[in-house]
């Protein structure tokens, strides 16, 4: 199964898709928030833009991810990046993104706080975008300089020069114990 969470009313064709919003005719009404309504291990991929910085219950529903995924499963986000004026003009945002966000996720002295004994992801892509929408015609022109070094942008001219979003690619890990379990 392949998910579209938080879908408003850009569908996937292919995916399941969900919003907690009946209003936008979803596939399937879903909090975030809470509990997800899927079985352990039943879904392949998940598709989930510009929702997570909205999400009080975070760390929560990333654990709830890992629950529904299967081993390997992919989760693409996109989020405002960190520095963006959307991020700060919209307020029912309650968190910001930024290339390291996932490593809280990762077994070790970061992954304590998000209950993390093990690794839950692998972020196997972390891409920022300068533009979105009808900019977004500029990004093949800013974007490889900028993602050349996230570090050194982050550092040193995120406030100055601030990207639009930025998008991660995830791969879920379980371990073996895990997989046995379900």
């Amino acid at each position: 199964m392949k998910l579209n969470l938080g879908c408003g009313r850009e569908t996937i064709r292919g995916y399941v898709n969900c919003d907690i919003s009946k209003d936008v005719n979803p596939d399937k009404v879903v909090d975030l928030e809470k509990k997800l309504p899927f079985k352990d291990n039943s879904v392949e991929e998940v598709v989930i833009n510009h929702v997570l910085e909205h999400i009080i219950n975070f760390i929560p529903l990333m654990h709830e991810l890992r629950r529904i995924c299967g081993p390997g499963a992919r989760i693409y986000a996109r989020v405002p990046f960190y520095s963006s004026w959307s991020q700060f003009t919209d307020p029912t945002h309650v968190r910001f993104f930024t290339p390291r966000t996932f490593d809280y996720f990762k077994k070790g002295e970061l992954g304590h706080e998000a209950g993390a004994n093990e690794d839950l992801f692998i972020v196997k892509k972390v891409k920022i975008n300068f533009f979105f929408g009808k900019m977004a015609i500029l990004n093949p022109i800013i974007n490889p300089l900028i993602n050349l070094s996230q570090r050194a942008y982050c550092r040193l001219f995120a406030w100055t020069f601030p990207a639009s979003e930025i998008c991660y690619e995830l791969e879920v890990v379980k371990n073996k114990s895990i997989k046995e379990k379900d």
